[in-house]
């Protein structure tokens, strides 16, 4: 098959189950994004724009366009898993791919984690019968057992799941809009623009924010050896995603901005218990439309999007493991199901430990979500880099607009954002990275430096990774 000789190219063997359709792509990237994700963390967007909440996600997706069509370049380059940790290894160099995939680690490694907990501290505000960790229990185990039954059962779950979001999400929109037309509310296109309010700092600081929302599109890179049709399938189905999401990402914001009953006092005081939508929901259409967006909002994040989370986490590590740069337990494949089986369970296990342990900090979900987006926003920034140096200094490609013009003014964007983020995230964000070089270090020291396989097309080889 061709996808398989693409993985031959590069020196490694197909060993995970080419089963996604593009359909699959896409019901994947919008439960990893969560069509409702706005909902969970609209006040702290809100108070964080000056009430330009819409402004802030259509910023974000202008921003991640270019980053959507930076993955893009790079999955056509190098089809395998692995992400920005692959991109940057082959683009530029090993040690670089080394430092990046230990930055996204700081991603991938904290999402489910801060899934599980927002999901479970709501469920236990829905249920307080049932505790916060039995919620985080249920939410993992579940989760672990489908992701360990293979792709195809993922791909069906969450396919289902999105279903019930996006009714959800229509039902919100209509309610809102009829609510609108009825004179409850105030019609404003604030949301997108206050004379008042506007510094590009303060958006910039919101859009930080915002971004946490958009975080699995890129995801779908990590499914390349898994996906029909190979890398261009992959391509299409991140843009595809990027934009059905920030069109209903905007939509929902704005409805929501025009039913705020007290703007100033989310302004000023913000959104400390995370209930704004749905206080905005409320004016809408009453408690039971509260309810529905609150119960939904904990629901998605802590299954279907804490699902396909682990799924992408897991990939990484298999990644990484497959290249030695992480114990090579990591790379096992389970011969029955075709997953990463020895990833994917340390994948649920730290993402237990971390919900139980930040569940006992009063500042958990905030410092969780500054860190994800902190590790994520770098990561970007060095994927626009890798084109650059793979396709234009490499390369010598004179294709300027892809390889030059597009990768740089997404780097701009993102990276104005990653200075005018949280100074917390930014100094645990650069801690992390300081870390993860003197491992680096310590692997030199050691006579392991980074090495990929295949950093040229090699002819097709057999790899003996080892299969459970």
């Amino acid at each position: 098959m061709v996808e398989q000789d693409e993985l031959a190219r590069y020196g490694y063997r197909q060993e995970l189950s080419r089963q996604l359709r593009f359909r699959d792509l896409i019901s994947y990237g919008l439960v990893y994004m969560v069509p409702i994700a706005p909902m969970a963390i609209f006040g702290s967007v809100y108070a964080g724009s000056g009430g330009m909440v819409a402004l802030a996600y259509a910023i974000g997706v202008v921003a991640l366009v270019f980053t959507a069509f930076s993955y893009a370049q790079m999955v056509r380059a190098f089809p395998m898993s692995g992400s920005v940790y692959n991109y940057a290894g082959r683009g530029i160099s090993p040690p670089v791919g080394f430092l990046a995939g230990w930055v996204i680690l700081l991603d991938y490694v904290l999402v489910p984690g801060l899934l599980y907990l927002v999901a479970s501290v709501a469920m236990h505000a829905i249920v307080p019968a049932v505790p916060v960790w039995a919620w985080l229990l249920g939410f993992v185990a579940v989760n672990t057992v489908v992701n360990s039954v293979g792709i195809r059962m993922t791909a069906m779950v969450t396919r289902i799941m999105l279903i019930g979001e996006l009714t959800v999400l229509a039902i919100f929109i209509a309610v809102a809009s009829w609510a609108l037309a009825s004179g409850r509310g105030h019609f404003s296109w604030d949301a997108f623009y206050n004379s008042d309010t506007f510094t590009w700092s303060l958006v910039a600081g919101a859009v930080s924010i915002a971004v946490l929302s958009f975080l699995g599109f890129d995801g779908i890179s990590m499914l390349a050896e898994e996906a029909k049709g190979g890398a261009r399938q992959v391509g299409r189905a991140m843009a595809a995603v990027l934009a059905l999401a920030g069109v209903l990402f905007i939509a929902q914001t704005w409805l929501a901005a025009m039913l705020v009953s007290n703007p100033s006092g989310l302004l000023t005081g913000g959104d400390p218990d995370g209930t704004a939508f749905y206080d905005a929901a409320q004016v809408a259409g009453g408690g039971w439309l509260a309810t529905l967006c609150a119960v939904a909002t904990a629901v998605a994040w802590g299954l279907p999007n804490s699902m396909v989370a682990q799924v992408a986490t897991s990939r990484l590590l298999y990644a990484m493991a497959r290249d030695r740069q992480l114990p090579r337990f990591l790379s096992k494949v389970s011969l029955r199901h075709n997953v990463p089986i020895n990833a994917t369970l340390l994948t649920g296990a730290v993402s237990l430990a971390l919900g139980l342990y930040m569940a006992a900090r009063a500042d958990g979900i905030t410092l969780l979500s500054s860190l994800i987006n902190f590790g994520a926003l770098c990561a970007f920034l060095v994927l626009h880099v890798s084109v650059v140096v793979h396709h234009l200094v490499r390369r010598r490609s004179g294709n300027l607009w892809a390889h030059l013009v597009m990768p740089a003014i997404g780097f701009v964007i993102l990276a104005y954002v990653v200075v005018n983020a949280n100074i917390a995230a930014q100094r645990l964000g650069l801690a992390w990275l300081a870390l993860g070089a003197i491992v680096l270090a310590g692997l030199y020291l050691s006579g392991r430096r980074p090495v990929l396989s295949g950093l040229a097309p090699v002819q097709p080889q057999q790899r003996d990774l080892e299969r459970v």
